[in-house]
């Protein structure tokens, strides 16, 4: 059995419901479908019947629960809900309250279905959430941020991805899988945040991905060889965060600065890291800014022909994760799989 079919049979006996918000997208629409037909969760679509049936007429949506926040009961409930979730915040814009009252916070959820969708996940009435197929990972997140929020003791709301390898596999990543993080979300993270990235995305690898995380920070500089001082700092900034990081999780295999090279090929590792655990047998790659990871897990999946999962979103209090607007519908199924086990 291959990893994605593993990931389906695990989310099927957890027997979770998954709200998908983008009834407006076939990709969406099919994938609804097929989760349910094989059991791999149950599913809230949010949209409206003759919506959905016009971007796929032909499926079959038997057993799939449609919503459509303009003839929804539950919609004052989730008004409400959003209204005391916000309580107090100010629109920085306008200088005036985010929701005046009840009414103006059901206004804004009847033309905001993301925020629907998380607003669904916030009342208990699903166990998580997905989105992003036609959204930015930005109109994604931001109901997340702003209602689900974070879980105790976390600081960093991060992401990464679960990268598939082709049906050849691939003589470096044994396993098969490796994560990449943070690909999505945090744009150019401090050393701290990265040390908080790198261990949430160790943890992912463990419970979901299924596979002993050996983490690399990774750079162009591999323990000092390279030196950006003069204009970004990055390498000083990798050499901290894996300090920070050894400190918080002296159990965890992690180690860096490195070069990919040195990272994952262990003929190159045991040249430019001498002595290191990590070096030569990385199987979580953790990128020093979102411009590297980003291009990194594009890179990967066009032209080495691996299958990215996510970005799977990490430090939630529920499980709530976004889809890339480039997504296809296998990448949809195996997103909710992901977070029906995150739940």
């Amino acid at each position: 059995m291959n990893f994605v079919e593993e990931l389906k049979k695990k989310a099927a006996a957890a027997g979770k419901t998954i709200v998908l918000c983008e009834g407006e997208d076939k990709r969406v629409v099919e994938a609804a479908a097929r989760i349910v037909k094989e059991g791999i969760a149950k599913i809230i679509l949010i949209g409206s019947e003759s919506e959905v049936k016009s971007v796929a007429p032909n499926v079959d949506l038997s057993g799939v629960t449609l919503v459509d926040p303009a003839t929804d009961s539950n919609v004052d409930k989730y008004a409400e809900l959003l209204y005391k979730a916000r309580e107090g915040k100010i629109n920085k814009k306008t200088g005036a309250p985010e929701y005046a009252d009840v009414a103006a916070a059901k206004a804004y959820i009847l033309k905001d279905r993301t925020m629907y969708g998380a607003l669904i996940l916030k009342a208990g009435d699903a166990d998580g959430f997905v989105s992003g197929a036609c959204h930015s990972t930005a109109n994604t997140l931001r109901p997340g941020l702003q209602v689900i929020k974070t879980a105790p003791g976390i600081k960093t709301v991060s992401s990464c991805f679960i990268m598939v390898a082709p049906e050849s596999g691939n003589k470096y990543i044994k396993e098969g899988i490796s994560l990449f993080a943070d690909c999505a979300i945090n744009i150019e993270p401090t050393a701290e945040e990265i040390s908080d990235i790198a261990i949430a995305t160790a943890d992912t690898a463990k419970k979901i991905a299924g596979i002993e995380p050996r983490v690399a920070l990774l750079s162009f500089s591999t323990k000092g060889s390279g030196n950006d001082d003069k204009y970004f700092k990055t390498v000083p900034k990798m050499q901290e965060a894996a300090k920070i990081a050894q400190e918080k999780a002296p159990e965890l295999a992690l180690d860096g600065e490195f070069q990919f090279d040195a990272a994952v090929a262990p003929e190159v590792g045991e040249l430019k890291a001498p002595g290191s655990k990590v070096a030569g047998h990385a199987n979580v790659f953790v990128f020093p800014n979102i411009n590297a990871g980003n291009i990194g897990y594009k890179i990967c999946q066009r032209m080495g022909g691996w299958m990215a999962i996510g970005p799977v979103c990490q430090g939630f209090a529920k499980p709530l994760n976004d889809l890339s607007r480039g997504c296809s519908v296998d990448d949809i199924v195996a997103t909710v799989a992901v977070t029906a086990l995150q739940a």
